[in-house]
């Protein structure tokens, strides 16, 4: 009896294995076609709209990750804009392999542009996997936190990971493969700059992810939620969208008034 117990409980773990693994290549197959279209998922909101969110709050800035394109986060985009959010993204030339400072600087001059053009005091930021490194490089490192209220890391490896040697061909056009290299230089300075007040951090980890492992997205003082997705999934699964929706609609902090 207790074998055919252990068989029945291995068989079910397979099985459910083998439907993440479906559903995990299903996701990889739509995050590629929406890769693809790089800049011409534009959905048209502007920092023109930001001042009428029918959500409340203030408008939502996303970053993408690294050998991306704006496009990659187009279904997330428009699942954050049915909920209501005006969300406007942010493309790093072709595809995003650039170093990650440079990036955050860009970032910088885009939402000062956002907040002259609005008159908006604040923005939220929600950056997938190296997009998210970018938006705490800019929180802890360039005075971000005058002008982000909350920022939600999808997917980032803030301890870095060593999937990024897969990357390591891209070196001679942009320093992001070795700067998300556990240890490196980069995230050496980043882990050691403090998190400034003001700011309400929150990091989401995928369960399922390979590239970015739960545990390098866990941060020591920031909030964590773990989702049953994988890496791509955080921009594809519209429960992930849900997820970034509540987040983004809840009522500021005292720490972050």
């Amino acid at each position: 009896m207790g074998l055919l117990a252990n068989l029945r409980a291995r068989a079910a773990t397979l099985t459910k294995e083998l439907t993440n693994n479906v559903v995990d290549s299903g996701h990889a197959a739509v995050y590629l076609r929406q890769l693809l279209r790089g800049s011409r998922a534009d959905r048209g909101q502007s920092a023109t709209d930001a001042a009428a969110s029918p959500a409340g709050g203030p408008p939502v800035l996303l970053i993408h990750g690294y050998l991306a394109t704006r496009g990659s986060l187009h279904l997330l985009e428009e699942n954050l804009a049915k909920n209501g959010h005006v969300v406007m993204g942010f493309r790093f030339g072709p595809i995003n392999l650039g170093d990650i400072r440079s990036s955050a600087e860009l970032v910088a001059r885009k939402i000062e542009s956002i907040i002259a053009q609005t008159g908006v005091e604040k923005v939220d930021l929600v950056g997938h996997s190296m997009g998210g490194l970018v938006g705490l490089y800019y929180v802890k490192r360039l005075g971000g936190q005058r002008r982000v209220r909350r920022l939600v890391l999808l997917g980032t490896p803030a301890h870095g990971t060593w999937s990024a040697l897969l990357g390591l061909f891209t070196a001679p056009l942009g320093l992001a493969s070795l700067q998300l290299l556990p240890g490196s230089p980069f995230l050496r300075e980043l882990a050691g700059t403090p998190l400034p007040p003001g700011v309400d951090v929150i990091s989401v980890g995928a369960l399922r992810d390979w590239l970015a492992p739960i545990s390098s997205t866990i941060l020591d003082g920031v909030r964590h939620i773990s989702l049953p997705t994988s890496h791509t999934g955080l921009l594809i699964d519209s429960e992930a969208a849900d997820v970034v929706t509540a987040l983004l609609r809840e009522p500021d902090s005292a720490s972050s008034s």
